[in-house]
């Protein structure tokens, strides 16, 4: 039981709490009518259209890189997106072969459920202090990687926050495009950092001169605090993102029209972000006068966690909900091994 006396704070599923902008509802109602049609399958024009200028803003992108119809798709959040990819990126398993998909370990559930899902073998890579937080994924053997049919990674990195940096970015997009395998990569806390802008593998792309291989995610969740909203989008090969939308059709529910209003419009809207980066960077000061170096405390790049060393995470979580009311996650459930 929590704490007697103390009414209970959750932390536990990193649900973003900061306000979010006021012209959410008004739009969705002012689109009202739109409740009574069905959506595009790949998402409005408007929205398609809004996320495009966005990317192009955001990532420094040339104009001629991205195209609202070939390149994106509206999903519900990315958590679908990124567990529903691996349904077009994984070929049939047979006796002769079965593909593998890499993940970080830790890891974001939906990258696993996705590998599981297809019957894919999930080969989990440590992300530890040695590797910056960062998978190593080119240390890997090279049957393996000739194996990899799918390769999800994260930056800033859910939970360690870690930046991925350009080099870093650029050997990643080299060794799908030399190994023959998709490159998923979880962007949704682009948004959420400290300092300089995280690059995006987009960016990386553009200096390539193609999106070969690569399929970026974002959502709203965290970027508008509206994970009610269930609004994100995949973006990239256009091969990929074909199928993709090809599939979701059969298998995911469209997004309404008035969510997609209201969606194009905060992907218009930059001033209610950087209201949101301000908010986090204030939790994070008071973390960091509270925590000082303790448990190994460090600041992170990107993300609204923190990553602490507190050795058996189950007690910690038993104890700090039944002195403090606290719920936290062990960081032991989002690891594998």
């Amino acid at each position: 039981p929590p704490a007697s006396g103390r009414k209970p704070i959750d932390l536990a599923l990193g649900e973003p709490r900061a306000p979010f902008p006021e012209f959410v509802a008004q739009v969705v109602n002012d689109r009202r009518e739109e409740w009574g049609r069905y959506p595009a399958l790949r998402g409005s024009v408007e929205f398609r259209q809004a996320v495009v200028a966005y990317l192009r803003r955001r990532y420094r992108l040339p104009e001629a890189l991205l195209s609202p119809d070939k390149h994106v798709v509206a999903i519900s959040g990315s958590r679908e997106g990124l567990f529903l990819v691996a349904q077009v990126a994984v070929p049939p398993v047979s006796a002769a072969r079965r593909p593998k998909v890499l993940l970080p370990n830790p890891y974001y559930v939906a990258y696993a459920g996705g590998a599981v899902g297809t019957g894919a073998e999930p080969v989990f890579v440590p992300a530890s202090a040695a590797t910056g937080h960062l998978p190593d994924f080119a240390s890997l053997p090279t049957d393996v990687l000739d194996d990899t049919a799918l390769c999800y990674v994260c930056t800033p990195s859910n939970p360690q926050g870690s930046v991925a940096s350009p080099a870093y970015l650029t050997a990643l997009i080299a060794l799908a495009r030399k190994h023959g395998f998709v490159l998923a990569v979880d962007e949704c806390y682009g948004e959420i950092y400290s300092g300089t802008p995280p690059t995006g593998a987009l960016e990386i792309c553009a200096r390539t001169g193609s999106l070969d291989n690569v399929v970026v995610f974002h959502s709203l969740s965290k970027r508008s605090s509206v994970p009610g909203l269930r609004s994100g989008f995949a973006a990239g090969d256009e091969k990929v993102i074909a199928a993709f939308a090809r599939f979701r059709a059969y298998a995911a529910p469209t997004m309404p029209g008035p969510i997609l209003a209201a969606s194009a419009a905060l992907w218009a809207d930059d001033a209610h972000v950087a209201a949101t980066r301000k908010g986090y960077d204030a939790k994070f000061d008071v973390a960091e006068r509270v925590l000082g170096n303790r448990f190994g405390f460090r600041r992170p790049e990107g993300t609204f966690f923190l990553w602490l060393d507190v050795r058996d995470g189950e007690d910690a979580a038993r104890r700090l909900w039944g002195k403090a009311a606290l719920r936290v996650m062990p960081g032991a459930y989002l690891s594998f091994g």
